[in-house]
């Protein structure tokens, strides 16, 4: 019993301290004791985490409050994000870190909130009428979270000015692709000194050629998914050429492929076979590219991957790569099923983005607390929350 206080109190002086911590990014205390609430709303155990239930927490009488803090109080919402991001680096880094970019969709009704019309939703499998965010998570042996966020505009709403004014989207925010995005939080990330030695991601990251050609100039190894028909350059019987990867996989020979596993999933080990063809890249001293290819063993169906790094780099270590990117997911679940990433009701542009920064936050702390990463010397506190005013 004594065991099992000392971890609550322990938990409790973490979320104290990481109240301090963003602190400073709110200007006015009544704003800050509010947030306060507000994340403990989101780590509490309501079943939705609206507005309402939110409020009910933090013993105010209506839901007035708590929509103010994610529309006209002042506070830097990015800001709390570069903290989030220190945060998750300073407990979960490590020089072999893995930055993944992947995006969810958020299913709404009407064509009001930011950015909504009817596209593609990974969550929901289908065309349906959401928002789409595309995130930054980071993942390390110690543990995973989410570290960034921008929310996708889609050009039509990018370029009405009727729609942009209602739904609060500033000026200077133009149209730009899911690998642009991608690129900016990528750039922040590593401008703000998160350790990664890789980068991962699918066929919407993959596939475009001026977000690898700029992972390259950075030094920043990557192993992202592509598709069937993209051309890579490689050996030809006419020398180096772009061929499609599924043509140089369906060369290899039987013995090309081993059996690997890509990390631990739900129902234990992801196992697969496994192969790379090394590509064709002059000029590149002391680096590789290569594309390695994914094989279920249930039906043979095959995935692809661009991949450059170290020219050392095994095969097992490329694997362990695009084994990462799942754990995306993980953080995209723990983040809707318990800290109410998709719970909001707004619909302005910049209140998406203080929501989501604070169910970040509330994530990034889960994160930290099961990774066992916390301070020892930190000073045990009265309950969860019971401070950071």
């Amino acid at each position: 019993m004594d065991g099992v206080l000392a971890q609550v109190e322990g938990w409790a002086a973490e979320f104290e301290r990481l109240c301090e911590r963003i602190g400073p990014r709110v200007a006015r205390p009544e704003v800050r004791r509010r947030l306060v609430g507000f994340l403990q709303g989101l780590l509490g155990n309501a079943e939705r985490k609206n507005g309402w239930q939110l409020a009910e927490q933090a013993g105010e009488t209506t839901p007035d409050g708590m929509q103010r803090l994610l529309t006209t109080a002042r506070w830097d919402a990015d800001a709390v994000r570069d903290e989030v991001g220190a945060y998750v680096a300073e407990h979960l880094g490590d020089p072999g870190g893995v930055l993944v970019v992947d995006e969810t969709g958020f299913l709404k009704k009407g064509g009001k909130s930011a950015g909504v019309k009817r596209q593609y939703s990974g969550t929901a499998g289908r065309i349906e009428n959401c928002q789409v965010g595309v995130f930054l998570a980071y993942a390390s042996g110690k543990g995973r979270a989410l570290v960034d966020r921008e929310l996708y505009l889609p050009e039509e709403w990018a370029s009405d000015p009727d729609r942009r004014a209602e739904a609060h989207v500033g000026a200077e925010v133009g149209f730009a692709t899911k690998p642009q995005l991608a690129r900016r939080m990528l750039e922040r990330a590593l401008e703000g000194g998160v350790p990664a030695g890789w980068v991962t991601g699918d066929e919407v990251y993959g596939g475009d050629g001026r977000l690898r050609a700029w992972l390259e100039g950075r030094g920043l190894a990557y192993v992202l998914a592509v598709k069937a028909t993209q051309p890579l350059w490689a050996a030809t019987p006419k020398g180096p050429g772009e061929v499609q990867v599924r043509t140089l996989v369906a060369r290899l020979p039987t013995r090309a492929w081993r059996r690997l596993s890509a990390g631990d999933g739900a129902k234990g080990p992801r196992v697969y076979d496994w192969a790379r063809v090394a590509l064709v890249r002059p000029g590149w001293p002391g680096r590789g590219f290569w594309l390695l290819a994914r094989r279920r063993l249930a039906d043979g169906e095959l995935a692809f991957y661009a991949c450059f790094g170290p020219a050392r780099t095994s095969l097992g270590e490329l694997v362990g790569v695009a084994g990462a990117r799942w754990t995306v997911e993980e953080c995209f679940q723990t983040a809707k099923g318990q800290v109410g990433l998709d719970h909001y009701q707004v619909r302005r542009y910049d209140a998406w983005y203080r929501h989501i920064t604070l169910a970040m936050v509330a994530q990034a702390f889960l994160a930290v607390v099961r990774a066992g990463a916390l301070d020892p010397a930190a000073v045990p506190a009265r309950g969860v929350g019971q401070g950071g005013g």
